[in-house]
């Protein structure tokens, strides 16, 4: 296989897409001393810009609540322009679906971080995602489906 033939993977850029704060219960939600319960959801999806440069966006939402109150919560959308060339269409979507989060998820777990703390609650760390686990169960889920799997890739 000759160079140009070889497959290829690097990062363009890696970006903060978007970035949503609520406090709404301040300042009262800071006198209480109970810990706060955490709900963490986290997708992701990929966007074919060209023939070899791909956006793949992962959107991380973060609720602190006490008892029915919401004390926070943040939303992150970290992106990053992924160039791929030379990879075959059925090795893709795993390039896609767990390479790319796999770079992205620092850079949200730091972002998340930051603003939680900049608003003045203690750091909230997010605990280490598998994406490899993630992105089997969803095969699996879309392969059960009467449509069948899906790519993952808006075109």
């Amino acid at each position: 296989m000759s160079e140009e033939q070889q497959p290829m993977f690097s990062i363009e850029k890696i970006y903060v897409k978007d970035l949503s704060l609520e406090v709404p219960g301040g300042p009262q939600v800071f006198m209480a001393p109970e810990q706060p319960q955490l709900e963490v959801e986290l997708s992701h999806q990929a966007l074919r810009i060209n023939e070899v440069l791909f956006e793949v966006t992962m959107v991380i939402t973060v609720r602190a609540k006490r008892e029915d109150k919401i004390l926070f919560l943040v939303e992150v959308s970290q992106a990053g322009v992924f160039q791929i060339r030379n990879l075959p269409d059925s090795e893709l979507a795993p390039v896609l679906g767990m390479v790319c989060p796999n770079v992205l998820f620092p850079y949200a777990r730091e972002t998340v971080s930051d603003t939680v703390n900049r608003a003045g609650f203690p750091q909230v760390l997010l605990a280490p995602v598998n994406f490899e686990a993630m992105y089997q169960k969803r095969n699996a889920e879309a392969a059960a489906q009467p449509d069948g799997p899906r790519t993952g890739i808006a075109h």
